[in-house]
């Protein structure tokens, strides 16, 4: 699959998450067959007034790549100023947040907030794409509320203004990540637009992927939710799913791997947190991780509970022998 210039392996990608994909989180879907990441969602604004923050969140290695740097801003210059700025920067699609349901992003007009202007959301992205030699692609969302779904002309605007793609989450801006995804929508603006279209929304492994791409004709998948404390999701899919490139010198993979294995990849990921971040940082990063990768499994409740007091790896350790029990 080809977003503009920048071919990817295959046509799995892992969806921008705040507090979530990091680079080390980032690494590890890469590993299990993840064609495309996205950085966690960065404001134009905090890279304008040089917010150090900001900066460690596009933190990136050659390992990393294909990767995509999300921007959200509502000010035409300054998003496009910035994306200029920015563009040397080791990624290699710039992408665009027009989904974003945070009230304290919405509330400054920015995020799932420009799906009620379009025009301004068209006038950002035509901004940017006269300044930058990078593909630009843009999220969006089905509408902002059940009275206001203007996905497919957004969409359509947008490619207009020169967007090389649209990712589509099929709920409104006031479901938030409630209900059920209207697939439907995705299907309208894949119909509607030809550019690559990506479908997001309760895709959950295996079945839910295959059944996205069958009933919507999208280009693409994004996984979100579903892939914390699960990078194996991926390898799920990709083993799964006619038509989709295998990965790469991988063994198949369980639907629910082993307690030795998840222990591996917990710490694996806690190493590269602590390497990135140091251990105090690092340490606390993981503990929602924690919770994620061990549920469902014995002592699941017992080991969330936990995690909010480790401090040290050998505090992690520690814990994870209750998975032997």
């Amino acid at each position: 699959m080809k977003i503009g210039s920048v071919l990817l392996p295959n046509n799995l990608i892992l969806a921008p998450m705040a507090g979530v994909s990091d680079l080390p989180f980032r690494l590890l879907c890469r590993e299990e067959g993840a064609g495309l990441t996205v950085m966690e969602m960065i404001s134009a604004k905090a890279i304008l007034y040089r917010n150090k923050n900001t900066f460690e969140l596009m933190r990136t290695t050659p390992e990393d790549r294909p990767v995509s740097l999300q921007l959200f801003g509502s000010d035409p210059e300054i998003v496009s100023e910035i994306a200029q700025q920015i563009e040397e920067q080791p990624f290699d699609i710039l992408d665009f947040n027009m989904g974003c349901p945070v009230p304290k992003v919405v509330k400054n007009g920015e995020g799932s907030a420009l799906m009620r202007d379009p025009k301004k959301a068209a006038e950002i992205v035509r901004a940017c794409v006269k300044k930058i030699h990078k593909p630009m692609t843009v999220k969006i969302r089905k509408g902002f509320n059940d009275n206001e779904i203007n996905a497919v002309e957004l969409a359509q605007r947008l490619e207009d203004a020169g967007a090389a793609a649209i990712a589509v989450h099929g709920r409104t801006r006031e479901q938030y990540y409630s209900g059920k995804a209207d697939w439907e929508i995705i299907r309208k603006v894949r119909e509607a637009v030809k550019i690559p279209v990506i479908g997001n929304g309760d895709v959950t492994g295996p079945e839910s992927a295959r059944a996205m791409l069958e009933q919507t004709g999208c280009d693409a998948v994004m996984v979100g939710r579903a892939a914390r404390g699960n990078p194996w999701i991926f390898r799920r899919i990709l083993e799964a799913v006619p038509n989709l490139p295998s990965a790469p010198d991988l063994p198949p993979v369980p639907n629910r791997v082993s307690a030795g294995e998840l222990k591996t990849m917990i710490l694996r990921h806690a190493q590269m947190t602590v390497a990135l971040d140091g251990e105090y940082t690092g340490i606390r990063k993981m503990r929602k991780h924690v919770a994620w990768y061990t549920a469902g499994y014995p002592n699941s409740s017992r080991l969330r509970a936990l995690s909010n007091n480790i401090r040290t790896m050998d505090d992690l350790r520690n814990l994870l022998t209750l998975l032997d029990a």
